[in-house]
């Protein structure tokens, strides 16, 4: 026979204990979702444990309800007991239980600051994780000196073509036009002094310290530390990196150090080949444009090249390219384990390394003007 609509309502009392717990009857779902909100409401103060072993019936609602009450009284999910065939639904309502729709963002001055304060303080967990991330693949870069058999030479050549040889036509094209654009439009301007030949110093020293480098790093940047990301982001999602974990390997010497090792060595090569391509660009524009023969050209280069100019950019390579190696690398281990997470991590690394890049570029371009070199 059913129970009367009097003994389904939920109900509470209180233990005259000195926790003074809450003993739950009824049937606690979602028809009396209305009772269940009341008598929650008038539940006293200062309990510190329920009990709803006595309970009839339980649904998803009596749950969240429950638990949304827990929280409101600042009390853990362990403060209350159910039933043994309640605990089931009780463990999948709790892993969605905060899992409610997002409010309206807020514009207000105090919410900016808020958001403001929240992303400086993201910016500064990122330079820590890869001030991190730089050291332990510093240490295990020398662990791999000492123990050789950790090398793994036939991922660092595949990664070398993929990152040096397969960019070299890109490279080479648009470093080509940018010395043209820099000698044409250093040719408009120097043409008003008669000094038309000065194109010459121009495109050498702007290409030999700072474009050739940037430039390179800038494509690595946008086209290898985004694949480094997606690449190992990918595994991150599918759980490849959990599995190399599981046999017994490190992910640092099978993903990582095979990546930094190829970008050290190509992307110098990278910076010396842009450096070429854009003294070409120049000496294009000098022969076409600007009425000076490749002989005088190449003879003026000549008179005036200084080697330091093209030390002073090869030095920076190297740091580049620690520097898109390592922020791909690590964007793709953050990656959460969904798409929208690996999308967002690509952009990341890519927005950081240009970033940096250029303002590492812009601080070493001060420091040699003022060392004098």
């Amino acid at each position: 026979m059913p129970a009367s609509n009097a003994n389904a309502e939920p109900q509470i009392t209180v233990d005259d204990g000195d926790d003074g717990r809450l003993r739950l009857r009824g049937r606690w779902t979602l028809r009396f979702a209305g009772h269940i909100a009341e008598a929650l409401r008038g539940a006293p103060e200062g309990a510190r444990s329920i009990d709803a072993s006595a309970i009839d019936r339980l649904d998803s609602a009596g749950v969240l309800l429950l638990l949304r009450f827990l929280r409101r009284r600042g009390l853990d999910y362990d403060a209350i007991v159910f039933r043994e065939d309640h605990r089931a639904l009780v463990a999948a309502i709790e892993d969605v239980a905060d899992d409610r729709p997002r409010k309206k963002r807020d514009y207000g001055f105090e919410a900016a600051l808020a958001r403001l304060g929240m992303a400086v303080q993201d910016n500064w967990n990122e330079i820590i994780a890869l001030v991190s991330f730089m050291g332990e693949n510093l240490a295990k870069m020398v662990r791999m000196f000492k123990e050789p058999r950790r090398f793994r030479p036939t991922a660092t050549v595949f990664h070398m073509e993929q990152v040096g040889l397969d960019a070299v036509p890109l490279v080479v094209l648009l470093s080509f036009l940018v010395g043209a654009v820099i000698a044409f439009l250093g040719s408009n301007i120097l043409a008003d002094f008669g000094a038309t030949i000065f194109v010459v110093e121009l495109v050498s020293i702007a290409f030999l310290r700072e474009f050739g480098v940037l430039l390179t790093a800038i494509i690595l940047a946008g086209r290898t530390a985004s694949a480094f990301t997606a690449q190992i982001g990918a595994m991150v999602s599918r759980e490849e990196v959990d599995a190399i974990r599981t046999l017994g390997l490190d992910p640092i010497d099978l993903l990582v150090l095979p990546r930094v090792i190829a970008l050290l060595i190509m992307l110098p090569l990278l910076t010396f080949i842009a450096m070429v391509s854009g003294l070409a660009g120049g000496l294009t524009v000098g022969a076409f444009s600007l009425d000076i023969p490749p002989q005088a050209y190449l003879a003026r280069m000549q008179d005036t090249f200084q080697m330091r100019h093209m030390w002073v950019g090869l030095s920076k390579a190297p740091i580049f390219a620690l520097l898109i190696a390592l922020i791909g690398c690590l964007e793709g281990l953050q990656v959460q384990g969904t798409a929208q997470s690996v999308g967002e991590r690509t952009t990341s690394s890519v927005v950081q390394t240009i970033s940096l890049v250029i303002v590492l570029d812009a601080i070493a371009a001060i420091w040699y003007m003022q060392m004098g070199w």
